[in-house]
């Protein structure tokens, strides 16, 4: 499989971008990888890059969104910071990609059993992962059951992951509100913003659709 170039990343159109993630995670479910030549792509892509997607994801060592939806060199721009959060070097890293690189798609990729989560569902203070942490706390507060205290922590993992879940949502909104480029972009069709969560267990990535 070649590496994306600038006739191919023409083509492309935000739910056909989408249309390839589904079908990259299918074949990592099923261990089945596209056939590619990486030293081959380093050379096609020597002189520029044509991504179709922009992912943000967390820094989770399991959560490799190359990996986790087979996609080689030159084919998405990918975003990680603990716990899949927006701020502005985000904002403006995903302008770049969206507006002056091209790529029709922002996907926020939530995971379960997410560490950055879980410290917030904790309350944890630890130098910078403080502030961090507190950048999820809206999404601990937004999910409102269970009410008892004891069962809103990082040991109840449906929790967690529900926390995850609505985070993503929230990080959405994030970027509706913080950037009238991605929003206009998406209001005029040119891009699709939408959020998913990895599933740790089995590999599989589910879509808000």
């Amino acid at each position: 499989m070649k590496a994306h170039t600038k006739e191919s990343q023409a083509t492309m159109t935000p739910q056909k971008s989408l249309e390839y993630l589904k079908e990259g995670n299918l074949r990592f479910q099923n261990n089945l990888k596209a056939n590619r030549n990486l030293l081959e792509q380093v050379n096609d892509t020597s002189d520029g890059q044509f991504p179709f997607a922009t992912i943000l994801s967390c820094i989770d060592s399991r959560v490799s969104a190359e990996l986790v939806f087979d996609q080689g060199l030159g084919d998405i721009f990918s975003v990680r910071i603990a716990g899949n959060i927006v701020n502005e070097d985000i904002l403006g890293s995903m302008e770049f990609a969206c507006k002056l690189a091209g790529t029709e798609l922002i996907v926020v990729l939530g995971h379960t059993s997410c560490g950055a989560v879980k410290g917030a569902c904790d309350h944890a203070e630890m130098g910078n992962l403080t502030k961090l942490v507190q950048k999820i706390t809206p999404a601990v507060n937004a999910v409102t059951e269970p009410k008892d205290e004891s069962l809103r922590t990082s040991k109840n993992l449906d929790f967690v992951d529900d926390v995850s879940h609505v985070n993503v949502q929230l990080m959405i909104d994030r970027i509706h509100a913080e950037s009238p480029i991605l929003t206009e972009m998406e209001k005029n069709g040119e891009i699709k913003i939408i959020g998913a969560m990895y599933d740790v267990n089995t590999g599989e990535v589910k879509f808000d659709e």
